[in-house]
């Protein structure tokens, strides 16, 4: 099998995120908003941004803080559903996560300098 390249490369020098399935890169440690959510299959944490994801349809749910429209994101790499990034927020108390990243801990693997 030829060696998997992906779109873009975290620098060594920083704690990175990366997918627990393929390793593609995900996200700086710097990037990190909240560690406190809750995904669809457990504890998540909240993202700034975030590399090497595709982003499905939005789509609107009720979610355990009220109605949000979200799309699906998943590893551009292995094609591992891993969160949802919010779209729009229907409550002003809410409206901080627009354009916000939720990746479930049980898809990402720390590295880099974590010790």
């Amino acid at each position: 099998l030829p060696p998997r390249t992906f779109r873009s490369y975290l620098p060594r020098s920083h704690r990175t995120y990366s997918c627990v399935h393929c390793r593609a890169h995900l996200a700086r440690h710097e990037e990190l908003i909240s560690k406190s959510f809750q995904g669809s299959h457990g504890r998540a944490y909240l993202f700034n941004s975030v590399v090497n994801v595709g982003c499905g349809p939005a789509e609107q749910r009720l979610l355990l803080t009220g109605l949000h429209s979200v799309a699906d994101i998943f590893c551009q790499s292995c094609k591992t559903t891993l969160g949802w990034k919010y779209e729009q927020a229907f409550e002003s108390s809410q409206k901080y996560k627009e354009g916000k990243f939720i990746i479930e801990m049980s898809h990402m693997v720390k590295e880099n300098g974590w010790d």
